[in-house]
């Protein structure tokens, strides 16, 4: 293939991952921006393998790696639930930050590079930026897996003088750099590389470290942005116009998405980085100062299924605990049933409800629910007050009236799904614990409020029975 014609593959790729991205933007075309961008990747795989930068003795090594990888992939789609996707994304992330640093020495060391006056002083600017951005993103992201997998709390470290730290770290890092520069002939610069990369990676453990688990959806936004600009460098690295495109594609969307988490949060980019903000472990029993006064009222599945079959109107607000529960199903097939009787039911979707964006979402499109009555917080937040039933399934925070309420919660001021307001809301929790924030709920005492306890999807399934029976 000439060079030509790998260039003009490699923009019609670019053209794909950019209309795949806006189909992403919406629900009804997803799979079609899913599908666009797939074939965007194929052509740009198939662009690289038989352009003129790959001789016939690497194609071999490459298809190798293209199958264990696809095998790797393959077998991670079969296996992970998707409740297990957010730190499946994490991952991922990681192994884009691993690839950058990686692609950086090999293009350091590698002697078939040459370059003269400025632009050896700008390709490696190129090299020491991508391994920095590279680093943070990989140790960033491996730590935040282990939040999200639970492997690792999700209570925030803050170590002492840590914002010190970090900046301690920012001047050795730009320090390095310059010896990095001046030292590229007398073998200097390997040595600045290595300790650049590791003070990166403690910065990358420290940053994520930092951040408390109610934080973690703005996290993996940000990571995702991370690992585009880290794709993006490699591009530069290896003068490849494709991923310097795509990189900037991800970075920009993540950056955007990450603004757009913060502002459902009521949070700024700065102090997610800061952390501090969620405890991941809940209040402990016992504080009294901490547990909201009153006395939950509960509920019975069939005292449930009584209320939606009466019902009017209904709003149902899926939560982690339904992704848990893997109860989407059930939920689908209680929408069908109310749905046929007259009912008009709905869905209302936070947008940092699960553990990362899109969630939800994600899980109720798997469950068939039709798109157009599953309603972001902005367009149904006025609907609650004229709504008779509002079930919350395994939602916690996005819910907490304290945000509305109390000026001094952790979460005040965060936008929330006003489901108190409405003639009746009723809550499916295991128990009475705290959300992921650590933050207390005066929703489950509200005088309007019911408690169906225990297992989303066995109560669900209940609730179900009773409906058709």
């Amino acid at each position: 293939m000439s060079q030509s014609l790998a260039t003009a593959a490699y923009l019609g790729a670019a053209i794909l991952f950019i209309l795949s991205l806006g189909g992403l933007s919406n629900p009804e075309t997803s799979r079609r921006g899913n599908l666009l961008g797939m074939v965007g990747m194929a052509l740009a795989v198939l662009a690289t393998l038989f352009g003129p930068r790959v001789g016939a003795g690497g194609i071999a090594w490459i298809i190798a790696a293209l199958a264990v990888g696809a095998g790797i992939g393959l077998y991670a789609a079969r296996i992970v639930k998707m409740t297990q996707m957010p730190e499946l994304v994490a991952l991922m992330h990681s192994l884009v930050g691993l690839a950058a640093c990686l692609v950086g020495f090999a293009s350091y060391v590698d002697p078939s590079v040459q370059f003269q006056g400025a632009e050896e002083t700008i390709h490696l600017v190129e090299i020491y930026v991508g391994i920095l951005i590279g680093a943070v993103t990989f140790s960033g992201s491996l730590i935040a897996f282990g939040k999200l997998s639970g492997k690792i709390g999700g209570k925030p470290l803050l170590l002492p003088a840590r914002h010190w730290l970090n900046l301690i770290a920012l001047l050795m890092v730009i320090w390095f750099g310059g010896r990095f520069l001046h030292g590229h002939d007398d073998g200097a610069g390997m040595t600045a590389l290595i300790v650049m990369t590791a003070i990166a990676l403690l910065f990358g453990v420290h940053m994520v470290m930092a951040i408390g688990g109610a934080d973690m959806p703005v996290v993996i936004s940000m990571l995702n942005s991370y690992s585009g600009w880290a794709a993006a460098a490699t591009g530069f690295m290896l003068n490849n116009d494709l991923l310097i495109v795509t990189g900037a594609l991800v970075g920009s969307s993540g950056a955007i998405l990450s603004y757009i988490m913060c502002s459902a949060m009521n949070r700024n980019f700065i102090s997610v980085i800061a952390g501090g903000f969620g405890s991941g472990g809940g209040a402990k029993k016992g504080d009294a100062a901490a547990q909201p006064q009153g006395e939950v009222t509960p509920i019975g599945a069939a005292e449930t299924a009584e209320l939606l079959r009466e019902a009017k109107s209904v709003i149902i607000v899926p939560g982690y605990g339904m992704a848990v529960a893997q109860a989407q199903h059930t939920v689908f097939e209680i929408t069908k049933a109310l749905r046929e009787k007259g009912v008009d039911v709905r869905f209302a979707i936070h947008p940092v409800a699960g553990r990362m964006p899109g969630h939800m979402n994600v899980l109720l499109a798997e469950a068939k629910v039709p798109y157009d009555i599953v309603m972001e917080m902005d367009e149904i937040n006025a609907d609650f007050p004229d709504t008779d039933v509002v079930m919350v399934i395994g939602a916690n925070d996005i819910v907490n009236p304290s945000a509305a309420e109390d000026p001094a919660s952790p979460i005040a001021g965060m936008p929330v799904l006003e489901v108190w307001k409405a003639r009746t809301s009723i809550v499916m929790k295991r128990s009475m614990a705290s959300g992921y924030a650590g933050v207390d709920n005066p929703l489950f005492y509200k005088d309007n409020n019911r408690m169906l306890f225990g297992d989303a999807k066995k109560m669900l399934d209940e609730v179900l029975g009773a409906l058709r029976g």
